[in-house]
């Protein structure tokens, strides 16, 4: 495993949330600090090898040695079902400046599994194997190839066999969300299948799913066995659940921000930060209403907050809405 991937014996990534994660919040979400890597939005691979500018648009880090401005560093994700396409495009990636390749077999949207990407192709290990080996044997050697998957689409009949073929496809980590494709994000993740497929496999598992709390990465640790691990929507609703996290490891006091001065500056800092991504049109106003509606799961002030901008859309209105709010 690189050591830009597990440079600490625990390693907290922070996943590739589509609409979610995107340059601007991994930005804003290592800047606060807690990750050894995180992975980018899936780039959606079909029939052309995609140019610098489309690589750039989806994975800015490129442009900085894979890193976001906080240093930390940043995965390229790829989604598609085509071994050469996908081989193809992540050697393009790597030419424009990847180190690391990630490749989705996770993701439950109808759309994308629509058009046999994702989560869909768990109804089929040997091709799982193959865009893998693929990808494996087209990449110079030095770059890392790693995999998401789910427990299945249906069910978990073939969660093993998708797993080992991962694995024997040439990928050096897996991260597992512990769910179906129909399970969604239904509650409770099956933590006990992360183990399972752990002691399965020759590889490492970083194990995924419902890690709200310090209380959660401690249970999802001690269940599945796994040192590594992947927040997702957790890290969006409690912005420091990396760094509380990494605090504890370091048996450092562990206290989680409450919604007062540090939280609100990550909020102004959001608004800037997606101002400085897309001057013009309503981005930072929506962003900032989805973040928000996330935050409120943790924090009951960011539903008071997200009341007062609700009908702004004005960046400058926004500001100053902010700039005023005390809590």
């Amino acid at each position: 495993m690189s050591e830009t991937v597990c440079p600490t014996p625990v390693s907290l990534l922070l996943a590739p949330m589509q609409g979610l994660c995107d340059p601007v919040m991994r930005d804003l979400l290592t800047r606060i600090g807690g990750y050894d890597g995180c992975v980018s939005e899936f780039v959606r691979i079909t029939h052309t090898v995609h140019g610098r500018a489309a690589w750039l648009r989806h994975v800015p880090e490129l442009a900085h040695a894979n890193r976001t401005p906080a240093g930390t560093p940043c995965a390229v994700q790829l989604l598609g079902s085509d071994p050469d396409m996908m081989a193809q495009n992540a050697c393009e990636a790597v030419r424009f400046g990847a180190e690391h390749i990630d490749l989705n077999f996770g993701c439950p949207a109808p759309t994308v599994n629509k058009h046999q990407g994702g989560a869909v192709l768990l109804k089929e290990p040997e091709r799982i194997h193959g865009i893998v080996r693929s990808v494996r044997q087209a990449l110079p050697a030095h770059i890392v190839l790693t995999a998401k998957m789910r427990l299945g689409y249906e069910n978990t009949d073939l969660a093993l066999d998708n797993a080992a073929a991962i694995a024997a496809g040439g990928a050096s980590l897996l991260t597992v969300h512990a769910r179906t494709k129909v399970q969604g994000y239904t509650p409770p993740a099956d933590w006990l299948w992360l183990r399972r497929i752990r002691e399965h496999v020759n590889i490492p598992v970083a194990a995924n799913g419902d890690v709200f709390t310090l209380d959660d990465y401690r249970a999802i640790r001690e269940t599945s066995g796994c040192t590594h691990i992947m927040l997702g929507r957790g890290a969006v609703m409690r912005p420091d659940l990396a760094r509380q996290i990494r605090r504890f490891e370091q048996k450092q006091a562990a206290d989680a921000a409450v919604f007062g001065d540090e939280v609100l500056q990550w909020i102004r800092d959001f608004v800037e930060l997606c101002v400085q991504h897309e001057p013009q049109g309503k981005y930072a106003a929506a962003r900032l209403k989805q973040w928000l509606g996330m935050m409120k799961h943790a924090y009951p002030e960011a539903q008071t907050l997200f009341e007062r901008i609700r009908k702004q859309s004005d960046t400058d209105a926004i500001r100053r809405t902010l700039a005023n709010a005390v809590f």
